[in-house]
């Protein structure tokens, strides 16, 4: 009996897992990371964002910077005046939390200017792309009665 509630539990636990989509981790730039000299109208092109996936800004810190800003900031390269809202690490983490378009920058001075900014559309849900017949039929599974299953084995 206790195999039988261990192998219902791993069943669930399995269908779970294949209906989850991972985020995914972008290294803003490539090999050559977060600086002057690269193409950021090109990098993003090959690449679909989502909530949920992280940019990753790596770069000298004191020699570049990154700031979150909106379209019209992107467009004129405004630095924010608080610099709350930058990050100077060299090593930046910026989680995508809501859909739209998202626009980074870098605030020294001029590099804006010279090319070093970022506009990405992050899309609200990864599609769930399915092998088999299976993992679909998972993906229909309600949290309630994933939670009534185990309720049931237990």
């Amino acid at each position: 009996m206790a195999v039988h509630r261990s192998l219902v539990v791993f069943a669930i636990i399995a269908a779970i897992a294949s209906a989850t989509s991972f985020a995914t981790e972008f290294i803003v730039g490539g090999d050559k990371g977060w600086d002057l000299g690269v193409d950021y109208l090109k990098w993003p092109k090959d690449k679909q964002f989502f909530v949920g996936d992280t940019l990753v800004f790596h770069y000298e810190a004191g020699y570049h910077n990154v700031y979150k800003v909106n379209g019209t900031d992107y467009q004129n390269c405004n630095v924010p005046t608080n610099r709350s809202l930058g990050s100077f690490t060299g090593n930046d983490t910026i989680t995508l939390a809501t859909s739209g378009n998202k626009w980074y920058i870098c605030g020294i001075s001029g590099h804006c200017q010279g090319g070093q900014r970022l506009q990405i559309t992050v899309l609200e849900s990864a599609p769930i792309s399915a092998p088999s017949a299976a993992p679909i039929l998972c993906a229909k599974v309600t949290i309630f009665q994933i939670l009534l299953g185990i309720i049931l084995v237990l």
